[in-house]
């Protein structure tokens, strides 16, 4: 089912809003987000929301927000009216909120979805396939990424090196324009939180969404182990 975000009804006025004061056609808006006019045409009348990608899309596109996206009042450069450039910018994910887009390998959790141009897009991802003919053709975008395995085990498949095992705890960092692929290997589940220094529309432009929803991916279940006991207690304890 395609994700609805909410107050979805405020996506069309202001959408229209912003196409006019920056003296824009349907036309114009449709080439500078690749989304076809009879879906803007749709967005502006009420009769269709976005998934999540397709917000990022038009928020990338026309260089707003999309928190702007929904908000009345618009000024041509994009900015609420009345209201100072954005400085200091915070968003908060509680648990069980945000955005995912299941794919074929992956399920993408998005945390701070709502704020544009991050320098850093951080991603929770839940592995699928097992093997490299299950996965297809290795990801490549720009820029670096971090990763770290959150639950799980899973190997790290690159054009340039030797498999990599990774399990709980586990880190790697490394150019993202090589080609890359996350493969899952524990006998249940696998998630890991990857941080990438990529624009967020060119990570989404990689994969083909099967899903959208704004539920969250349930989190993983984190054991501490205990610490060593110190030599005096052992003493004490004999």
């Amino acid at each position: 089912m395609a994700q609805d975000i909410k107050n979805a009804a405020r996506l069309g006025p202001a959408l229209r809003a912003l196409r006019k004061q920056n003296d824009w056609t349907l036309a114009d808006v449709s080439s500078r987000t690749g989304l076809p006019i009879s879906t803007l045409s749709k967005v502006e009348n009420d009769k269709l929301s976005l998934s999540y990608d397709k917000l990022v899309r038009l928020s990338e596109g026309l260089q707003v927000d999309i928190a702007q996206l929904f908000s009345p009042g618009l000024t041509p450069s994009g900015e609420t009216a009345d209201a100072p450039r954005p400085f200091g910018r915070r968003s908060v994910q509680r648990a069980g909120e945000g955005n995912f887009i299941e794919t074929k390998n992956y399920t993408h959790f998005y945390p701070a979805s709502e704020l544009l141009q991050k320098k850093l897009v951080p991603i929770i991802a839940e592995l699928h396939a097992r093997t490299l003919d299950e996965f297809g053709e290795l990801v490549r975008h720009s820029g670096e990424e971090y990763a770290i395995v959150l639950d799980g085990a899973c190997e790290l498949h690159t054009e340039l090196y030797a498999p990599l095992r990774l399990e709980r705890g586990d880190s790697v960092y490394f150019d993202s324009a090589m080609g890359h692929a996350y493969l899952l290997t524990s006998s249940d589940r696998c998630l890991l939180l990857s941080v990438c220094s990529s624009p967020e529309a060119q990570i989404l432009e990689k994969f083909s969404p099967i899903e959208t929803s704004t539920a969250a991916p349930a989190p993983p279940k984190v054991t501490r182990a205990a610490r060593p006991a110190s030599p005096a207690k052992k003493r004490a304890r004999n």
